[in-house]
């Protein structure tokens, strides 16, 4: 996968926001003020897609597929880290993205969960 493709697909998403953190040397991706996708690289500067998972999901994701792991730098029972060159279908890189930023607007308090509505 393309980093220009996976930064589109993460922009795309309702309310996201987007910094850049130089101390990580990695773009964030934002929802409500909380992150829901990061992308940077492990400490071998091997590129990395870090996404918000649910547990079952993310233990399920890890064993089927060697590309995926736990989030590198993040809570490994919440995050799952993505190498861009998994051998993973396409569509599945959308479907996680959009999993890890339903996950973070279900957990925004109410008030920010009614602002992101208006934006639809």
């Amino acid at each position: 996968m393309k980093k220009e493709t996976l930064d589109v697909y993460c922009r795309k998403q309702l309310g996201c926001t987007h910094d850049y953190q130089v101390d990580w040397e990695c773009d964030r991706y934002h929802v409500g003020g909380k992150m829901f996708a990061m992308i940077g690289s492990d400490s071998k500067g091997k590129d990395i897609l870090t996404l918000k998972c649910d547990p079952a999901r993310a233990d399920e994701l890890r064993e089927i597929y060697e590309g995926i792991i736990p989030g590198y730098h993040m809570n490994k029972t919440h995050w799952n880290s993505i190498y861009f060159d998994a051998d993973i279908p396409e569509g599945l890189w959308e479907r996680l993205i959009a999993h890890s930023h339903e996950l973070v607007v279900q957990k925004l308090p109410k008030k920010v969960k009614l602002e992101l509505q208006n934006i639809e």
